[in-house]
C-alpha cells in the first residue's frame, strides 16, 4: 500500500521532493531537537493522485490523514473537536520549490460552536477562544469556500466603529462572540448552509483546497516564472496550533538570518504581540522590529537567537523562520533557505565562503542566474516609487525603471531626445522602422506583442525598460493620446514604467543608477574558472558591443545587418535598390551602402578587439524597408524619376501575406545576389582595415540566413567567397574567413548532416525555429497562450524559455547531423533563449560550443553556464 502521510518524526531534509519543502525542513528541525509544534505532512504525490482522481481525495488517503491524526491526538493529549480539551491544527501548503504567498493556509482548524466553549474554559481565556474562532471561520470561508475576505473585513471594521475601538484586540470576548455570529451569517447566506461542526470534515475540505490551490492562477503565473514544473504539485503539512493570541507573554513573527534587502549579517525580522502569523503579513498592526524582542521576552529572545544560529548553520545558508511564543514559550513554524534581492544574494554567497561555510562551486550554484538583471539596469528610488501612482501592469519584458514624457512615433521620440527629453515611447506595437526612436527612449510601452515581440527583444538588446502587451490601453497615435487606468495621457505629459514588473505609472518617478558591487565581480570569476560553454552577445552597434565586453562577453554571437540600413542617411539608399529594375541599377544603389556597412563593421571590429564577430547577412523581407509616408514615397519617386503610383505599386507588390515564411533570408540572396555581393565586400574590407589600422586579428564569421537546403547555402557561399577573394586580392592580404550558417527552419535541422558539408558553424536562430515548429508567430501567441496556460497546456512562455522536448529535439538532431560530417563543427545559439539561464542548461547537456545573448544578460548566461556544469 502507498504511503500517503508521513508524520514529522518518519522524515528529513532529503525527502524535499515528496514531503515538500516545509514538510522535510519540519522533519529536519524535529530531527534536530527543536521546538517544533508536531504534526504530519501529505505528500506531494497524494496532490498528484488527487488531480488524477478526477479532484477527489480518496479513501485510502483519507484514512491515512485520520490515522495520522490521531496519534497527533494522542502525542498532544488533546482530542480533535473535544468539549473539554480541543487540539486545533493548522494546514498549510508546501511545494518543492518555495513558492512564498502562492498557496494557501488555514490556522485554528477544529473550533466548532462546541468546542470554542471548551477551548475557553481550558485556557480560562474567553476572549483568545473566541479571537481564534473568528479568524477561523473567515480563513476557513476565504480559503475553502472563496467567499471574499472583504465581506467579513467590513463586518469587523463596523463593530469596531460601534464600539469605539481601533484594534482588533481591543474587542472583549463579548464583541467577538456578536462577530462569530455575524461571520457564520454571512457563511450561511452565501452558500445556503450551516458552518461546519464537524471537524474532520473541516479538515478534508482544508487539504482539498490547499491542493486546489496549487492550480490558481497566482501559483501557475509564479511556476512559469520561476521554471517550477506544474506536475510536481504540493504537500500539505497538519500541525498542532500553538497560539501567539493569548496575551502579552505571546507573540508572533518572521525573521532572516541575513538582511534580506542587503545581505548583511545580522538578524532581521519583526513580530509582534498578542497575534497570529496572518497579522504580521497583512500589515493590520505595525510590528516591533525583532530585536525589540530582547527588552519584552529576554529569554524568549536568547532561545530565538541561538536557534537561528543554528538553523543558519545547519542548512549553510540564510534562513526565513516563522516562530510564534505561545504564553512565553517558544515555538518555530517552519524555516526554509531565504528569498533575497540580487545584492543581498552575492553579499551571503561571498561572505559565506568566506566564512568557511560554503565552497565557490556552492556559492556560484546558490545565485538565481535571472535575478542578476537587477544589478544592471536603473530601477526607482523607493521612497518615490511607494508614493507613485499606479495606472496599469503588462508584461515585464525588458528590466529597468524608466520615466519621461509620452511620444507616439519613433520620430517624435528622436526629435524630443536631441532636444534634451527624457522620452518614453508608447506605440500600438513596434517595427524595426522604430528603431531610432526605441534607441532614443528611456523606456517603450506597447499595447500588442509578448516577452519576445519586436519591442521586447530590440529593448533587451539595448538595455531599455519595456512594458509590452498592455491591452487595457485605449491609445488614438494619430490625437496623441491613450488613456489607462481612469487617466487620459497626452504627448508630453510624464508617465514611468519599470520593466522588471511590468508596472506603468503615472506622472515622473525619480531613478536611480544601478550599482554594481566588488562581489559581482567574485562571483563572475568563479562562474568564469567553471564554465564551459563560451559566452557571446547580440549586438548591432558599436555601443551594445562595448557594454556586452564590459559584462563580459567574449564575441558577437549575432549581428543583425538589417539595423544598419534605418538610420536617415540609409534608408533611402536600400529603397532605391529595392526599386531597381535591373541588376546594374541595383548594384549601382548598393554600391553607395557599401561605404556605410564597412564602417559600421569596421566600428564593431575595433570594439572587439580580435574577439569573433558573427555577422547575419540581409534577413527580414523587403517590405519592411518601403515607405508608407505619403511624404516619403513622394521623395522616392522623385529621386528615382518615377511616378508616384509606380512607387505604390512596387510597394505593394512587395507586401507578404506571412513575412515569417516568406521572400527573406537567404532567398533575397539567391533572387538578388548582387545584395550578398555588397555585404561580403563591407564584411572584409573592414576586417583588412582594422587588421591593418589596429593590428587586430580579424576572422570574418558570416552567417548566412533561413537557409533550409545545401544548394540554397552553396549557391550563396559561392558569391560570397568570390567578392571575398576578389577583394583579398586587391587589397593583396590573405585573411582566414568562416562561412556558417543559422538553423532557423526545421528543414534545416533534418538536413544538418548535408548542410554541414558546406556551413563551417551553426548558429540555431531559436525564434524563428520556435515560431516555424509551433505554427504560431511570437507577436501574436499573447492572444491565446494565456488561455493554454491556465488549462496546463504549456508551462511556459516557448518563446522565452526554450521548448526542449520539441524544438529542442530539433537542435539535438542538427548537432548530431552537424557532428557526424564537421566533427568540429562550432555550434552556437542566438535566438533569445541564449539568455535563459534553462535553455543555457540545455545547450551545455547537448554539446553546443557557445550561447549568444543580449548585452545585459551576458553576466546571467555566464552564471548559468557555470551552473549547468556543476548540475551535470
Amino acid at each position: 500500500m502507498t504511503k500517503w502521510v508521513y508524520r514529522f518524526r518518519e522524515g528529513n531534509a532529503n525527502m524535499k521532493n515528496l514531503l515538500g519543502g516545509k514538510g522535510a525542513n519540519l522533519a529536519e528541525m524535529t530531527n534536530l531537537g527543536l521546538p517544533i509544534p508536531q504534526g504530519f505532512t501529505v505528500t506531494t504525490e497524494a496532490c498528484t493522485d488527487y488531480y488524477n482522481s478526477n479532484k477527489t481525495i480518496t479513501d485510502e488517503i483519507k484514512g491515512q490523514i485520520f490515522e495520522a491524526l490521531e496519534q497527533l491526538e494522542s502525542e498532544q493529549g488533546k482530542k480533535f473537536g473535544d468539549t473539554e480539551n480541543p487540539l486545533l491544527v493548522s494546514v498549510r501548503s508546501g511545494a518543492r520549490a518555495s513558492m512564498p504567498g502562492m498557496m494557501d493556509t488555514i490556522l485554528n482548524l477544529g473550533l466548532t460552536d462546541v468546542a470554542v466553549e471548551g477551548f475557553a474554559l481550558k485556557t480560562n481565556n474567553r476572549r483568545f477562544a473566541y479571537d481564534s474562532y473568528r479568524r477561523f471561520i473567515q480563513m476557513f470561508s476565504d480559503v475553502v469556500k472563496e467567499i471574499s475576505k472583504s465581506k467579513f473585513e467590513r463586518v469587523l471594521d463596523e463593530i469596531k466603529e460601534n464600539k469605539g475601538v481601533k484594534y482588533d484586540t481591543e474587542l472583549t470576548a463579548d464583541d467577538l462572540k456578536e462577530v462569530i455570529d455575524r461571520f457564520k451569517g454571512i457563511y450561511e447566506s452565501e452558500l445556503g448552509t450551516e458552518f461546519p461542526q464537524d471537524p474532520r470534515e473541516q479538515l478534508i475540505e482544508a487539504v482539498t483546497a490547499v491542493f486546489r490551490s496549487w492550480d490558481n492562477p497566482r501559483a501557475i503565473y509564479y511556476r512559469r516564472m520561476n521554471d517550477i514544473p506544474g506536475d510536481w504539485g504540493t504537500a500539505v503539512n497538519v500541525q498542532a496550533m500553538v497560539f501567539g493570541n493569548m496575551g502579552n507573554t505571546s507573540g508572533t513573527g518572521v525573521a532572516f538570518t541575513r538582511n534580506p534587502s542587503t545581505g548583511e549579517a545580522k538578524i532581521y525580522g519583526e513580530y509582534l504581540i498578542n497575534a497570529q502569523g496572518e497579522d504580521v503579513v497583512a500589515g493590520i498592526r505595525t510590528p516591533q522590529p525583532i530585536t525589540k524582542l530582547e527588552e519584552d521576552l529576554p529569554e524568549c529572545y536568547k532561545e530565538f537567537m541561538e536557534i537561528a544560529n543554528k538553523l543558519e548553520n545547519h542548512y549553510t545558508d540564510m534562513q526565513d523562520m516563522e516562530f510564534t511564543i505561545e504564553d512565553g514559550k517558544l515555538y518555530f513554524l517552519q524555516t526554509r533557505n531565504g528569498k533575497r534581492t540580487a545584492p543581498a544574494a552575492l553579499q551571503i554567497a561571498c561572505d559565506l565562503v568566506d566564512e568557511g561555510k560554503i565552497t565557490k562551486e556552492e556559492a556560484v550554484k546558490r545565485i538565481e542566474a535571472k535575478s542578476l538583471d537587477q544589478l544592471l539596469h536603473p530601477g526607482f528610488d523607493p521612497k518615490a516609487l511607494s508614493e507613485g501612482e499606479e495606472i496599469g501592469k503588462a508584461l515585464p519584458a525588458s528590466p529597468g525603471a524608466a520615466a519621461g514624457k509620452v511620444y507616439f512615433t519613433a520620430a517624435e521620440a528622436k526629435a524630443a531626445h536631441e532636444k534634451g527629453e527624457r522620452v518614453i515611447l508608447v506605440r500600438l506595437e513596434t517595427s524595426p522602422e522604430d528603431i531610432e526612436g526605441m534607441h532614443a527612449s528611456e523606456g517603450i510601452l506597447t499595447v500588442r506583442g509578448g516577452m519576445t515581440s519586436h519591442a521586447a527583444v530590440v529593448a533587451r538588446g539595448m538595455g531599455t525598460a519595456c512594458v509590452s502587451g498592455c491591452g487595457d490601453i485605449k491609445i488614438s497615435e494619430e490625437n496623441k493620446v491613450f488613456s489607462l487606468g481612469g487617466r487620459e495621457i497626452h504627448e508630453g505629459d510624464y508617465i514611468s514604467l519599470d520593466g522588471s514588473t511590468g508596472k506603468v505609472y503615472y506622472g515622473d518617478i525619480q531613478t536611480v543608477e544601478a550599482s554594481i558591487s566588488g562581489n559581482f565581480d567574485r562571483i563572475m570569476q568563479w562562474a568564469d574558472e567553471i564554465r564551459t560553454l563560451k559566452v557571446r552577445t547580440n549586438a548591432d552597434t558599436p555601443a551594445d558591443a562595448a557594454n556586452a565586453v564590459k559584462f563580459g562577453a567574449e564575441g558577437i554571437g549575432l549581428c543583425r545587418t538589417e539595423h544598419m540600413f534605418f538610420d536617415a542617411d540609409r534608408i533611402p539608399k536600400i529603397r532605391k535598390m529595392i526599386l531597381s529594375k535591373t541588376v546594374e541599377a541595383r548594384t549601382e544603389a548598393l554600391s553607395e551602402l557599401i561605404p556605410f556597412q564597412r564602417d559600421d563593421f569596421k566600428a564593431l571590429y575595433e570594439v572587439m578587439e580580435g574577439r569573433p564577430v558573427t555577422i547575419r547577412f540581409l534577413d527580414p523581407p523587403l517590405h519592411e524597408f518601403v515607405p508608407t509616408e505619403e511624404e516619403d514615397i513622394k521623395a522616392l519617386a522623385e529621386d528615382m524619376n518615377l511616378s508616384v503610383e509606380e512607387v505604390k505599386a512596387t510597394c505593394n507588390a512587395l507586401h507578404e501575406f506571412n513575412p515569417m515564411m516568406g521572400h527573406r533570408g537567404c532567398r533575397l540572396a539567391v533572387t538578388y545576389p548582387e545584395i550578398a555581393a555588397m555585404q561580403a565586400r563591407a564584411v572584409m574590407e573592414a576586417a583588412i582595415a582594422v587588421k591593418k589600422e589596429k593590428g587586430f586579428d580579424i576572422v570574418p564569421e558570416i552567417m548566412i540566413p533561413l537557409v533550409g537546403e545545401k544548394k540554397e547555402l552553396k549557391f550563396v557561399k559561392d558569391t560570397v567567397v568570390n567578392t571575398l577573394n576578389d577583394v583579398m586580392k586587391e587589397q593583396g592580404v590573405e585573411l582566414e574567413y568562416h562561412i556558417g550558417t543559422m538553423i532557423e527552419i526545421p528543414r534545416a535541422a533534418l538536413m544538418a548532416d548535408q548542410i554541414a558539408e558546406d556551413a563551417e558553424f551553426f548558429s540555431f536562430g531559436t525564434n524563428d525555429l520556435t515560431q516555424m515548429t509551433f505554427g504560431f508567430s511570437r507577436d501574436d501567441a499573447g492572444k491565446f497562450l494565456d488561455a493554454y496556460y491556465t488549462n496546463k497546456i504549456y508551462e511556459s512562455d516557448p518563446f522565452a524559455r526554450l521548448d526542449q522536448d520539441g524544438v529542442g529535439q530539433l537542435v539535438r538532431m542538427a548537432v548530431q547531423k552537424g557532428k557526424s560530417k564537421r566533427p568540429n563543427i562550432k555550434l552556437g545559439i542566438c535566438g533569445e533563449h541564449g539568455g535563459d539561464p534553462s535553455t543555457i542548461e540545455f545547450c551545455h547537456k547537448v554539446g553546443l560550443s557557445y550561447v549568444s545573448c543580449s548585452p545585459f544578460r551576458v553576466p546571467i548566461a555566464r552564471l548559468a553556464a557555470a551552473q549547468a556544469v556543476l548540475n551535470n
